[in-house]
């Protein structure tokens, strides 16, 4: 399968998806906590199928884990020669991606949220990142940190160290799973967390309190993270803004509109849109398009 269109791959925290012209695939191979974006990289790429060999010129490498800095990219290129033949690669922090592929280069800003979180502002040309800094001391509001904090408060409710009862009832299967962990701080447990973000959400949904605290607390945050990454690029609190919120823990439509009231608060004129497109959209638009670095976001390199 050879072909002159660009390859996109995008690496995340709970899998990794490839494009190449009308082939698709992914694996749920991600960056496991504490490890290297390269060496992820390479380990979800080598256990996702491929029907054939797979080749192209252009290889787009939307990324986590580089936390707003694009290394120098020269061993991402020898990556993309080593599996792809690529002589020319662009690596991109993920942020960065999700907000070209959400706006296709338009101003505004993207909050994405994964199992992390990062925001994205873009405006007349220059831009600023937020959060994106890691589970362990950042990505607040993101699956991980909705899900880490829902189980503990799970762990918490069963023990009666708080008066929240449904709580451990309701993640009784989570607690169980928790249990069940050889090493309860480790790649598996970030796992466990993020997998249950989407029933933190759910729970607060319902009214159980100690989720809906959890729920309020990370919107309030997210919300702070989107109004300091526009204030960022000298944006004014006035100014008319596009705003897609994207990601798994951006289905739930309580989230969203909680996380929007709170930056409404102190962006009046920011409007919520559709997202365009995503990571691998944004890459795809970034290797065509943006034929430059813009650094410290996105970085070539070639052969």
């Amino acid at each position: 399968m050879n072909h002159g269109e660009v390859l996109a791959i995008d690496l995340g925290q709970s899998g990794t998806s490839i494009r190449l012209g009308d082939f698709s695939s992914q694996t749920p191979r991600g960056k496991h906590a504490g490890e290297n974006s390269l060496d992820a990289l390479r380990a979800a790429i080598e256990s996702i199928e491929l029907p054939e060999k797979i080749s192209a010129d252009c290889v787009s490498l939307s990324c986590t884990g580089l936390y707003g800095q694009v290394p120098n990219p020269q061993k991402y290129l020898e990556l993309g020669s080593t599996f792809f033949g690529a002589t020319k690669v662009a690596v991109i922090d993920d942020g960065f991606a999700s907000y070209v592929g959400a706006l296709k280069g338009q101003d505004g800003v993207v909050l994405t949220i994964g199992g992390g979180v990062v925001s994205i502002a873009g405006l007349n040309g220059q831009y600023s990142h937020r959060d994106g800094l890691g589970s362990t001391f950042g990505d607040e509001g993101g699956g991980f940190w909705l899900g880490r904090n829902a189980i503990s408060k799970a762990l918490a409710s069963l023990q009666n160290r708080i008066l929240d009862q449904r709580m451990h009832e309701y993640f009784k299967d989570e607690i169980t799973a928790y249990y069940e962990l050889d090493v309860r701080d480790g790649s598996q447990a970030q796992i466990l967390a993020i997998n249950t973000a989407k029933k933190t959400l759910a729970a607060a949904d319902l009214g159980i309190p100690s989720a809906v605290a959890i729920a309020n607390k990370g919107a309030f945050l997210l919300a702070q993270t989107v109004i300091s990454t526009w204030q960022a690029v000298q944006g004014n609190s006035t100014d008319e803004i596009k705003f897609v919120i994207q990601g798994g823990p951006a289905k739930n439509k309580s989230y969203v509109n909680s996380i929007v009231r709170n930056v409404q608060a102190k962006l009046p004129n920011a409007q919520l849109v559709e997202s365009a497109g995503d990571n691998l959209d944004g890459a795809i638009w970034i290797a065509q398009q943006m034929h430059h670095d813009a650094p410290p976001l996105l970085k070539w390199a070639s052969k």
